[in-house]
This record gives C-alpha cells, structure tokens and sequence, in this order.
C-alpha cells in the first residue's frame, strides 16, 4: 500500500483538508505502482478549476517549478490558496524510465483550519 499520510477518506475518494491561507508541499508515493528496478522519469500535475473563483488554487508564482521528483519514486507538489469551501482535483502524470506512464488524482477541500 501507497503511504498516504495526511490524506482522509469520505465517500468519494481521499482528500487533503487545506487551510486557504497555507502554502504546503504534498507527496505522492509512487513506490507500490512502479515495476521493479523503475523510477519516475518526469511528472507533471494540474488543479481543476471552480468556476468563478476568485483565489483558486495554485503552484507558487515564486517557485522554479511546481512538481520534482524525489528518490525516483516520490513526486513533491507544492499548493497554495484556494477559496474556503471548494474542492479541487489535483492531477499528477508520471513517466518512468521503462517508458511507462501513470496518473493518480486526490481532491484538496480548502477550509478554515482552527485549532
């Protein structure tokens, strides 16, 4: 099993409960999908959109870039924003080094984190 530390589960799926005001990097591990000896050669993600959100969620604007990869079988994404009550979906493609490809998606539901 894939290590999903951090993520919930309701009835549709799992999702990551996201503070609107946090800028966090989230890790998915590609370990138990990939063949044995292969590693991720590049991954790429996007974020769905919400109609007429005005502070959706986003990669850093100060970033070099939005996804790396770590150890061959992690991919790093870093997130930020997003308006309090939308869910997003985040969608993130790998290649490996056997030239085979995968995606996994998670939805990301932006509350109000109190304490």
């Amino acid at each position: 099993m894939a290590n999903l530390t951090g993520y919930k589960r309701d009835n549709t799926s799992l999702y990551i409960a996201k503070d609107p005001d946090s800028n966090i990097q989230y890790g998915l591990d590609f370990t138990d999908y990939l063949n044995s000896g292969d590693t991720i050669s590049s991954a790429s993600t996007t974020i769905s959109t919400v109609s007429g959100d005005s502070a959706p969620l986003a990669f850093p604007t100060n970033m070099a870039t939005d996804v790396y990869i770590t150890g061959g079988v992690l991919v790093n994404i870093r997130l930020e924003g997003g308006t309090a009550g939308n869910i997003y979906t985040v969608k993130t493609t790998i290649v490996t080094s056997q030239g085979d490809t995968d995606a996994r998606s998670f939805r990301i539901k932006v509350e109000e984190k109190l304490l």
